[in-house]
């Protein structure tokens, strides 16, 4: 059985052509000055969030025929519904993020094209080529806006190629950090800082350094960001609203984050991270108002699967803005769920435990609700990895089985969703959405609340302060 999913109602009609139509207005409003980028990024993502909502009512029938459907096997009624449509999410980004370009750089336009901005300026003969002053450009912040697209757009292939082919893990994971390598290019011609602070309590036991170069091992470190944001959500996924939930809330905490460096009272110098936050805050803003469209979809009951194009699309935009935001540690106390459950999940990743196909929890059909999935053992576990797991259901991370003589023969998934009905027991799929997403938000709350306050007690300062670290 199929669901149509094609038509937009009257009143969404109405509703998203008169938000794009307000949007447009504003663009076009922001030129009478000097682009005005932030305003223009919240008016493209206002035509980001109706152009997905619009697209992905409009192509689910075209997408069902083309092959990219699934059943939803959490209900009552196995409906078909289109699968993928978080592909139509990220072409829509990667295309306001194109449209977006002349905006942040507008004001270095005019101010470096003869006859524009600059004529009252005078320059000396060796600054002017060809009638244009190339050196008041800031081709640094273009290099990095480029980078970053090219490094999105190469992740969305792997997550198209993955939904078409579905490829095998340990063939696929480490592919976002080819993807990686543009930017990973552009940090070290532009930036190239691979310095850490060296905690307080540390300071003796290193000669009283303050800062420690890792070199080449700071790029391995930032690879292996890329390489983990964008499979650590596909690993946190399975049910209705849960993929695009948790990555709306880490990116709107990723925007509370970057207001307070924007935000901060005025000073005779603006803060030194403040452009590395408009940056982040231009990428991410256009990536809050699809991932809303594609939310309003899949949350449930789902009308639309968001396939792994978006999970690996939104890991990069996190990983991207991280890196290039240069908040890479803030951007790992926002993940501490995602962290988690990769750790929790590695048994079975790493096959030290039996891994099933799919780890989703179980449906019950007589009450509605969803239920822990399990894995059967047929062989005997190894006594260490045995043991350790009857520790873990003693301590409730975990619930196992065991036979006469003592052997585990079943044990829930390792996944945090498992977890949660451990925890909480049998219950509605929205519910354990709701549940995982407002642990998500108090997570990432407590993160920040670490990253700005806590910090202190093992740093001298934190990059809020008005004064450099020492």
């Amino acid at each position: 059985m199929t669901v149509a999913t094609t038509s937009l109602t009257r009143t969404e009609r109405l509703s998203l052509f008169s938000l794009t139509a307000a949007c447009i207005g504003v663009l076009a409003n922001t030129f009478q000055g000097d682009g005005e980028p932030l305003i223009a990024s919240l008016a493209l993502s206002g035509v980001a969030f109706s152009s997905s909502y619009a697209l992905i009512r409009w192509l689910g029938d075209t997408f069902m025929r083309a092959g990219f459907k699934g059943r939803d096997m959490s209900k009552l009624r196995h409906t078909e519904i289109p699968e993928t449509m978080g592909a139509v999410c990220a072409v829509v980004y990667l295309l306001m993020l194109i449209i977006f370009i002349p905006f942040p750089f507008y004001k270095d336009i005019v101010a470096a094209t003869s006859g524009g901005g600059n004529r009252d300026i005078v320059l000396e003969v060796q600054h002017v080529e060809h009638g244009r002053f190339l050196h008041r450009f800031p081709h640094n912040k273009l290099a990095s806006f480029l980078s970053a697209l090219l490094s999105l757009h190469s992740v969305v292939i792997l997550g198209v190629g993955d939904d078409l082919f579905d490829i095998r893990w340990r063939h696929k994971i480490l592919i976002p950090a080819f993807a990686a390598i543009p930017m990973l290019i552009v940090y070290f011609v532009d930036f190239g800082v691979t310095h850490v602070v060296v905690p307080t309590p540390l300071r003796p036991y290193l000669n009283g350094a303050i800062l420690v170069d890792l070199g080449w091992l700071y790029y391995a470190y930032m690879a292996a960001i890329a390489i983990f944001c964008p499979n650590s959500i596909n690993i946190l996924a399975g049910i209705n609203g849960l993929e695009v939930g948790q990555s709306l809330v880490i990116a709107l905490l990723l925007v509370l984050n970057d207001s307070f460096y924007l935000l901060l009272p005025s000073t005779p110098y603006p803060h030194p991270a403040t452009d590395s936050h408009l940056f982040s805050t231009f990428l991410l803003l256009p990536f809050i108002g699809v991932s809303f469209a594609l939310l309003a979809h899949n949350w449930f009951p789902a009308r639309v699967f968001v396939g792994d194009t978006y999970c690996y699309f939104a890991g990069m935009v996190f990983a991207v803005v991280g890196i290039l935001g240069h908040f890479s540690k803030t951007l790992l106390l926002l993940l501490i769920p995602q962290i988690f459950n990769f750790i929790y999940s590695a048994p079975q990743l790493f096959h030290l435990v039996p891994c099933p196909r799919h780890r989703l929890p179980k449906f019950n059909p007589r009450t509605s609700l969803l239920e822990n999935s399990t894995a059967t053992f047929v062989k005997p576990l190894p006594r260490p990895v045995a043991e350790a797991m009857k520790l873990m259901h003693r301590m409730k991370l975990l619930r196992i089985k065991t036979d006469e003589s003592g052997e585990v023969v079943e044990s829930t998934n390792f996944t945090i969703i498992n977890l949660w009905l451990v925890w909480f027991g049998p219950m509605r799929e929205d519910r354990l959405a709701m549940g995982l997403l407002g642990l998500q938000t108090a997570c990432g709350l407590l993160g920040l609340f670490v990253r700005h306050r806590l910090a202190l007690w093992v740093f001298t300062a934190d990059n809020l302060s008005r004064q450099w670290i020492s």
